[in-house]
């Protein structure tokens, strides 16, 4: 098939693009660079600098596609706190899109990048599907409005989708890692403390809930992810609608991330504990068993060791990150 990724030259879009073309499809990447680098993006994929909230573009790069992989978006639960406007407009109006542009072109395979924070503060542990979506940030409402155009877009015109709600993405491959400016997100944000990039790390928030007072998340190897999108793809053939959680059903707080990587790197990592940032359950550990039982998907790198030695490794090869950009 020949696939559409946007969002392909970001962190966990450029490493699905390379198992989709070590898979055999074709893949055509859209991407505005403005979070993502182009030297992500495979070599044997087709690059294209722009961006899918532009109807013109995206309707010149439709003929000939099978399906779209979705994954462009704003991230950030923080940000979106100050800036919802953002999130709303970029997440969930682009995303629309996206989709009437898709439509109009005939096309009926769909997979989303979604979020745990759909969850907002759980009522269980572990996280299922089915429990009830109640997002506490404008990040999670963003992409939870993409799912419910979703499940309409199914019923009335035959869209074909898959929702893909990750808990934290995290790892390396030998080729591709995590490196953004500015960097937010946990693993990377304690190694660049551990090459010296970085004085110390903040612990947001130490009297929550949890056994050590800090946020208990759950960490999944991109690697993991890139397969769940391919099975998913594959399974949209015979199937109409797929919802799925995908992580490792294992929470580990803040501090025992902090430990693992103490013993990984060396490093002695100095920490600073802060106020809570506004819209951070306390806890988001999910259960996978529905993936894993009706499409056979099975995580190569559950360890999270594992996952911070692969992220470190990267880093060592790569200390500036992605420095061959062009745009």
């Amino acid at each position: 098939m020949h696939i559409l990724v946007t969002g392909g030259a970001g962190y966990i879009g450029s490493v699905t693009a390379h198992r989709l073309i070590q898979a055999g499809h074709r893949v055509t990447v859209l991407d505005t660079l403005e979070k993502g680098h182009r030297a992500a993006v495979p070599a044997q994929a087709h690059f294209v600098h722009g961006d899918f909230g532009h109807r013109p573009t995206v309707d010149a790069l439709l003929p000939g596609i099978n399906a779209v992989m979705h994954f462009a978006a704003y991230t950030e639960a923080g940000e979106s706190m100050h800036k919802p406007a953002k999130y709303f407009r970029n997440n969930s109006s682009n995303a629309l899109n996206l989709l009437e542009a898709m439509l109009d072109h005939g096309i009926h395979k769909f997979v989303f990048s979604s979020t745990a924070a759909l969850f907002g503060n759980p009522e269980r542990l572990p996280i299922l599907e089915e429990d009830r979506l109640q997002p506490s940030n404008a990040y999670g409402e963003s992409k939870l409005i993409v799912e419910r155009m979703l499940q309409w877009f199914n019923s009335i015109h035959g869209l074909r989708y898959a929702c893909l709600r990750y808990f934290n993405a995290a790892g390396a491959t030998a080729e591709r890692g995590e490196d953004h400016d500015p960097e937010t997100h946990l693993i990377p944000i304690l190694l660049q403390v551990a090459q010296g990039t970085r004085e110390k790390f903040s612990i947001f928030g130490c009297d929550y809930p949890t056994p050590d007072g800090t946020c208990v998340r759950d960490y999944i190897h991109i690697d993991d992810l890139a397969s769940a999108h391919l099975l998913a793809l594959e399974a949209l053939s015979q199937r109409t609608r797929l919802v799925y959680n995908l992580g490792n059903g294992t929470g580990f707080s803040v501090r025992q991330v902090i430990d693992v990587a103490r013993r990984v790197t060396g490093h002695p990592i100095p920490v600073k504990e802060e106020a809570r940032r506004p819209g951070d359950p306390a806890h988001l550990v999910a259960s996978s068993q529905k993936i894993r039982q009706e499409l056979g998907w099975e995580p190569k790198y559950p360890d999270l060791q594992q996952i911070v030695q692969s992220a470190w490794d990267w880093r060592q090869q790569n200390p500036k990150g992605y420095t061959k950009d062009s745009g």
